[in-house]
């Protein structure tokens, strides 16, 4: 059963990968190089305005809708996805997919990057139109990064604003393990933040919404990783919002490693809607996602090239 959706059979132009790969992820490191030719090159008048400069980007409102964002962001989907390249391995048949229903996508692992999502964002053969990303706020405080996310059809992963996107009929894609999954990566094994998190699950049963686990196998391979070890450098990364992880790809850039990723979407859980979920029913629907992610990952992690690869849940 299932069907597989793989529209990236051919490799993109190299020199557009790079692009749209440094369009989408470069942001970060460009400012820290930007601080720093500012504060050890230029005199201080210079260097001021240009942290001005950075600020104002900070703050300077983006249009997803535009031409220009629009443009933009389709060039970064299309190579993207071709650049690892990307399958994308539906386990039920499309047609079980109503493209009038709003659905819950909890994807994993967060790694430092879940790039397998371009997989579903945009995608002409999947059966669901409108699927919004949800990332941490912290991002939408990064100059430049904030813009072109923005295009993307990012937004904000505050349970206000997932609960408005649901009600308006997008359905909603996010980690749940979110930034604090990376606390715990461990090289040979994939683990993901779920013990703890039930807020996804709450709201999926608040509003009635299906739940659907979605696993991407290959990712944590995009990029090599060193987990900076100590408990105030994790204490300032949670509270930040951010990974705790000094990773680098080719050539140590932000361009991450040409892995084939391997995206496997199970099938969606009907949820009861319960206004008022007790404790109890949600920790039975999270139970019944968690045995439906580990199912989904036994299934299909042979076919994606990891047979020895285990998931632990932490």
């Amino acid at each position: 059963m299932g069907k597989v959706l793989q529209r990236n059979t051919k490799s993109s132009n190299r020199l557009k990968s790079v692009v749209a790969l440094a369009l989408c992820f470069g942001a970060i490191h460009f400012n820290i190089a930007l601080i720093l030719f500012a504060l050890f090159f230029l005199p201080l008048s210079k260097a001021l305005l240009v942290f001005a400069l950075l600020i104002v980007f900070m703050v300077l409102p983006a249009n997803k809708n535009s031409y220009l964002g629009r443009k933009i962001s389709r060039f970064i989907g299309k190579h993207v996805r071709s650049y690892f390249p990307i399958t994308l391995h539906l386990d039920d048949d499309p047609q079980a997919f109503h493209p009038n229903q709003s659905y819950v996508f909890a994807y994993e692992p967060h790694s430092v990057f879940p790039f397998g999502i371009f997989a579903l964002l945009d995608n002409v053969d999947f059966p669901i139109p409108n699927i919004r990303f949800l990332v941490s706020s912290s991002v939408f405080y990064i100059p430049f990064l904030r813009q072109v996310w923005i295009w993307l059809g990012f937004t904000s992963v505050d349970k206000k604003n997932l609960i408005s996107l649901l009600e308006a009929g997008n359905s909603c894609m996010l980690v749940p393990g979110g930034n604090r999954e990376t606390l715990f990566m461990e090289h040979g094994f994939e683990n993901v933040f779920l013990k703890e998190r039930r807020g996804f699950v709450r709201i999926a049963m608040e509003m009635g919404h299906p739940l659907v686990p979605v696993f991407c196998f290959g990712q944590t391979k995009t990029y090599k990783w060193w987990k900076v070890p100590g408990k105030l450098i994790e204490n300032i990364a949670r509270s930040l919002k951010t990974i705790q992880l000094i990773f680098w790809g080719v050539l140590g850039s932000p361009i991450p490693f040409k892995n084939p990723l391997y995206v496997a979407v199970g099938r969606p859980i009907q949820v009861e809607k319960i206004l008022e979920p007790t404790r109890e029913q949600v920790a039975k629907v999270h139970s019944e996602f968690l045995e439906a992610l580990q199912d989904l990952f036994e299934r299909h992690k042979t076919q994606a090239g990891y047979t020895n690869l285990k998931l632990k849940f932490v």
